[in-house]
């Protein structure tokens, strides 16, 4: 499984995945910063990703399209990036799991 976190979310969550031993690449890293929603989620289906996101419209788009991309829906507030891994870190082990299923969106920090 691959994880394409998305730029609202920092760079350093995709690292932070990486270190953990998840496939993660940030938006940044493609140079797709600038990228529209539906830039994003067609990349997302084509290349067979997880897109990380704080976005409500991924979540919506992907119980409704066809084809979907899977989500995971990080529902933590606006925070510093180490109290962001922190939390991370706190449900990695039910993330892991969840993202091992076939749910269309897992939610994570609700």
């Amino acid at each position: 499984m691959k994880l394409l976190v998305d730029a609202q979310l920092p760079p350093i969550l995709a690292e932070w995945l990486r270190d953990r031993g998840l496939a993660a690449t940030h938006l940044g890293e493609l140079g797709l910063l600038a990228a529209s929603d539906g830039e994003i989620w067609d990349l997302a289906v084509r290349e067979g990703y997880v897109l990380v996101t704080k976005d409500r419209d991924f979540v919506e788009w992907s119980r409704h399209r066809t084809p979907r991309a899977r989500v995971l829906w990080v529902r933590f507030g606006n925070m510093r990036r180490d109290v962001l891994l922190a939390r991370m870190e706190g449900a990695l082990d039910d993330l892991r799991q969840a993202l091992e299923g076939d749910a269309a969106v897992v939610e994570i920090g609700r």
